[in-house]
């Protein structure tokens, strides 16, 4: 696979330095470039073409989630990951609505961080899973949902917890020792049968139904 591009938006020139270190040490990350502020960040969109921008939301000239907004409005197809200091859910609802592809904070492991730019490069939708519950708090009083015991078979339980604690298909596959076409199909079966569009939508999901538990 070839290396993952990245361009870190940040108005902090240690972070930015410190974040670049740490992705390059794999080897399959690469930072091709750095901005200081929201208007140097589409600059560096539109002349490095990354393929993941990590975007803080508090920047000089233009914050994060304006930056946000105008790359969806432009049909950018770089992939969004806000990385933040922000736990608050009006900030995560507002990045959720204007279509961010991932949104986690900056005291994460990099384990986490890692993980979060290869779900998001894939395009797949990452949320930390401890700010899942803030999400789930706006979900209350919604009306009830069908038992989910009654729309999912065990194993599709089982791939659903295994989703909620953020596992790639490839992980979900090891450990549960099925093939990952066949993680794939569950999956596929899972979004279908809950109604769901995405893997933080179903985490979402199995949390309100308490299929698992918030540590």
């Amino acid at each position: 696979m070839n290396s993952i591009r990245v361009v870190i938006s940040d108005d902090h020139k240690m972070i930015r330095e410190g974040l670049k270190q740490l992705l390059e040490l794999e080897g399959d990350i690469v930072v091709v470039g750095e901005a200081g502020d929201g208007i140097e960040c589409l600059e560096q969109l539109e002349s490095k073409k990354p393929d993941v921008l990590l975007l803080d939301i508090n920047m000089p000239r233009m914050g994060g989630l304006k930056v946000l907004e105008k790359l969806r409005e432009m049909k950018h197809t770089t992939k969004v990951l806000i990385l933040t200091i922000h736990n608050e859910i009006e900030y995560l609802l507002k990045a959720v609505e204007i279509g961010v592809n991932g949104y986690i904070l900056k005291d994460s492991e990099s384990d986490l961080l890692r993980r979060a730019i290869f779900a998001v490069y894939r395009g797949e939708t990452y949320i930390q899973p401890n700010m899942i519950p803030l999400l789930n708090e706006k979900l209350e009083g919604k009306e009830d949902i069908t038992s989910s015991e009654s729309l999912l078979t065990k194993r599709e339980m089982e791939v659903l917890k295994l989703i909620t604690e953020g596992l790639f298909n490839k992980e979900i596959a090891y450990n549960l020792s099925i093939s990952e076409k066949t993680v794939k199909n569950h999956v596929s079966n899972i979004f279908r049968k809950i109604s769901v569009s995405d893997r933080t939508q179903a985490a979402v999901y199995a949390i309100k139904n308490n299929i698992v538990e918030v540590l």
